[in-house]
């Protein structure tokens, strides 16, 4: 397995990802790559688009050039964020930012290029490398005794440490198709946030807000509920209970910190 980052290949090269690929000759490649800064893909649009329509574009090309597998990692976002109900794979997709287009353009591209291949859409990612929620609430946590979270958008947290090993389960299968993947169960981000605290024994009261107390230049869904069932049907094992997950995740964490 190797795992390939920006410095070893700029997706938006074409010509650079037709040689990589095919000098590697991987059997499946998992296209993790993304721009998901999501309010500066407001301003920031050529960037974006680059990196998650024709990057997506080249990684799907080389692909099939070398007869590889290949597994789309998608968002949420892809949808308007109305309702209450857990969106499945087959609702209409209605994005209401530039990310969220973007990100729909890319599965579109490979849905035209290919004819097998997995979309896997998840939501409120964490893990053990870069920023997340997690790490900037246990950091605010460290100077203030209060702290105001969203209470009005529910979803699902997605482990990267639970979702690598059902994308690796998923890719040696055959079982192709569009699914959602998060950790089982749903709450809001000031749930979240409560929990995040209350496993970290930090004494800090999370008063919940509304969406639009909290201001931000690319709209946020409120319902990011995905329905994990196609995953179950198909015979995947689904993602532990978010709470579950954090807590491993929260002492993963606390083992990192040097």
């Amino acid at each position: 397995m190797i795992g390939v980052g920006s410095n070893d290949l700029n997706i938006t090269d074409e010509q650079s990802v037709i040689q990589f690929v095919s000098e590697m000759k991987p059997e499946a490649i998992i296209h993790c790559v993304a721009y998901t800064a999501v309010d500066k893909a407001e301003d920031d649009k050529e960037n974006c688009w680059n990196f998650n329509v024709n990057g997506t574009k080249n990684l799907a090309n080389a692909a099939k050039a070398v007869n590889a597998k290949f597994m789309y990692i998608s968002t949420d976002y892809v949808f308007d964020g109305l309702g209450e109900d857990p969106f499945v794979e087959t609702d209409a997709t209605n994005p209401v930012g530039y990310y969220g287009l973007t990100k729909l353009e890319g599965e579109k591209v490979v849905q035209s290029l290919l004819s097998e291949w997995f979309i896997v859409r998840i939501s409120w990612v964490f893990g053990l490398n870069g920023n997340n929620f997690v790490k900037t609430m246990l950091r605010l946590a460290e100077t203030r005794d209060q702290l105001s979270v969203v209470g009005d958008q529910v979803g699902s947290s997605t482990n990267t440490f639970d979702l690598s090993r059902l994308l690796l389960d998923m890719i040696q299968t055959n079982r192709y198709g569009t699914y959602h993947a998060t950790n089982e169960g749903l709450c809001s981000w000031s749930e979240f946030a409560k929990e995040i605290l209350r496993l970290s024994e930090k004494s800090v009261v999370v008063n919940s807000i509304t969406t639009e107390e909290y201001p931000t230049k690319a709209v946020r869904p409120k319902n990011s509920r995905l329905s994990q069932q196609k995953l179950i049907v198909n015979g995947f094992e689904s993602l532990p209970k978010w709470q579950d997950s954090l807590g491993q995740y929260l002492n993963a964490l606390k083992h990192e910190v040097k």
